[in-house]
């Protein structure tokens, strides 16, 4: 099934912010921690979307959702710019996540190459992350050519309050000739 992938501005993504919110609650009760535990409710999970558009507004945030036709948002990705003056060359990349139902089809890895290419364009040199060490994503990352730079043990807890060690990502970018 192909997805359609599009850039969401700060009106589109308060049009879909339910969307996204439900997208957001199923990632999280599958286990994937994102920053959110378990007691993640819909409420706050628009909220959390909610206080995205500011940055997505004045451009700091770039934000991508994918979207089967047909069908209801099956991921999303987003990259914050730095802002400091010694690192506007680089982008954390931030929020990778396809729902439960929908991995194993590419989702991840085309959101990822959207991400990647529209940084280049903008500019950036260097991409940065970090996920759960263990977590399937950690594949995904090795798989699209980025960097492990070391794990962080005790790092962030899962939805169920567990520590878990994180591992540190970078990717050197090309820019478009």
């Amino acid at each position: 099934m192909t997805s359609v992938i599009t850039r969401l501005d700060a009106a589109r993504l308060a049009a879909h912010r339910d969307e996204l919110a439900d997208l957001l609650l199923a990632v999280v009760r599958a286990g994937s921690s994102l920053g959110f535990l378990g007691d993640l409710d819909h409420t706050a999970a628009a909220a959390w979307w909610d206080s995205l558009a500011p940055a997505v507004e004045e451009g700091s945030l770039a934000l991508w959702v994918s979207r089967p036709a047909g069908g209801r948002l099956d991921g999303t990705v987003s990259w914050y710019r730095e802002s400091k003056p010694n690192g506007r060359h680089r982008a954390e990349l931030r929020k990778l996540m396809v729902h439960p139902g929908a991995r194993g089809r590419g989702t991840a890895r085309a959101l990822l190459r959207e991400a990647e290419h529209a940084a280049a364009r903008a500019g950036v040199l260097l991409l940065v992350l970090d996920t759960e060490t263990g977590s399937g994503a950690e594949h995904v990352y090795h798989g699209a050519g980025w960097t492990e730079a070391g794990t962080i043990p005790d790092y962030a807890t899962d939805p169920a309050g567990r520590l878990h060690p994180t591992t540190l990502f970078y990717k050197r970018l090309e820019l478009p000739r």
